[in-house]
């Protein structure tokens, strides 16, 4: 049997690769003949990083940025040089946790460590960027990344310093840039301003008080004219461009970044469709599959598309806990991993959820063997 194993983390317990080793493992022990391929798993969010990078025999590379507040941080980020391609989740430059709970304030806080990212890498010769953009602590539309780029506006690299923003130039602009590629996982799909915008409704999570978001959004709105203007954008508004304060804006309108599910991103990075096609069973799964699964969920959408390659594939899911998962999961089958009653503190030990899933997987792998040699004996 051809077999994918494609298995989200498992948080605070199994990284993808590793819950992938452990299915495998179960697998070979009932059928040792059997081709099984590990793909890492993730949605664009934490854990992206390591996932694409690892499984591309890429490196992680830890450096200095600038972090919220505007204070120095070792941020990491992956290489693949071969593929010019570095992966950069903003958070580790500009995420919430960066900032101590008291200090907290869209104002005060800056995405110009996520330039800096992208200008190590441009240097160490990437061209390719996947970008996930979830977990941000900042508002600033992108101004603070923007300005590391080489972009002038007149003013300072933090949220406060959109309101004194009148002008645009492009002179010192890496040059560089022109031929970078920004695939931006981005799964939501807020507008820049207004009562869905980045301000109004996830500036209140950083910190911004009724008094900060009404300010902020007029602010941004402003930027945007300002930059529909100068880049004479055709679109001066989509879908997610108030992802990450308005980040999503940046990246599409001055970097011509592409907004994309973060799951399909993943998967097309690590190119899974030529595998797909010729798999008998796909094996995904993450810690809780549930309602939300089909709602751009990785295990959804590695899932549907095998369907889509592939409609005679088995898709199997696993999870820590398992409940209702709708049909358009693309889901064939869910199983729940835990083979006896347990804490969840002990189902998260490592041993434990590596053993959990292995034996999961073996146990799926002997039914898929029986149900295709009875097909063949009924013929």
């Amino acid at each position: 049997m051809n077999i994918i194993v494609a298995i989200d983390s498992l948080k605070g317990s199994l990284t993808s690769l590793e819950a992938g080793a452990a299915a495998r493992a179960g697998i070979l022990s009932v059928a040792p003949d059997s081709n099984v391929k590990i793909f890492p798993l993730a949605d664009g969010g934490e854990g992206t990083c390591f996932a694409i990078t690892k499984s591309l025999g890429g490196e992680l590379k830890s450096v200095e940025v600038t972090d919220p507040l505007g204070k120095k941080v070792f941020a990491q980020f992956g290489e693949v040089k071969d593929k010019k391609l570095a992966v950069i989740e903003m958070a580790n430059a500009a995420g919430l946790p960066l900032v101590p709970e008291n200090l907290r304030n869209p104002l005060n806080t800056t995405t110009y460590g996520v330039g800096e990212l992208i200008k190590i890498a441009i240097q160490d010769g990437c061209r390719d960027f996947v970008i996930g953009i979830g977990g941000s602590a900042t508002n600033d539309c992108g101004l603070g990344m923007l300005t590391a780029l080489g972009f002038n506006f007149n003013s300072g690299i933090f949220g406060r310093d959109l309101e004194k923003v009148t002008s645009i130039d492009a002179s010192n602009v890496l040059p560089e840039l022109k031929d970078c590629k920004f695939r931006i996982a981005c799964d939501v799909t807020n507008p820049l301003t207004g009562k869905n915008g980045c301000s109004a409704v996830y500036a209140p999570q950083k910190g911004a008080t009724p008094e900060i978001v009404e300010i902020m959004d007029g602010w941004i709105k402003n930027f945007g004219s300002l930059s529909a203007k100068f880049l004479n954008l055709k679109e001066k508004s989509v879908p997610g461009d108030g992802a990450a304060g308005g980040l999503g804006f940046a990246f599409r309108s001055y970097l011509r970044g592409e907004l994309l599910p973060g799951v399909d991103i993943v998967l097309d990075t690590l190119n899974i469709k030529n595998d797909l096609k010729s798999a008998d069973v796909l094996i995904t799964g993450e810690g809780k599959l549930d309602f939300q699964t089909a709602q751009g969920k990785a295990p959804s959408g590695v899932a549907k598309l095998a369907k889509k390659i592939n409609p005679q594939i088995l898709t199997v899911g696993l999870g820590g806990s398992v409940a209702d998962i709708s049909d358009d999961a693309g889901i064939d089958a869910a199983f729940c991993i835990l083979r006896s009653p347990m804490t969840l503190a002990e189902a998260m030990q490592k041993e434990i959820a590596e053993k959990n899933i292995s034996e999961t997987a073996a146990q799926i792998i002997k039914l898929a063997e029986k149900i295709s040699c009875a097909k063949v004996n009924s013929k």
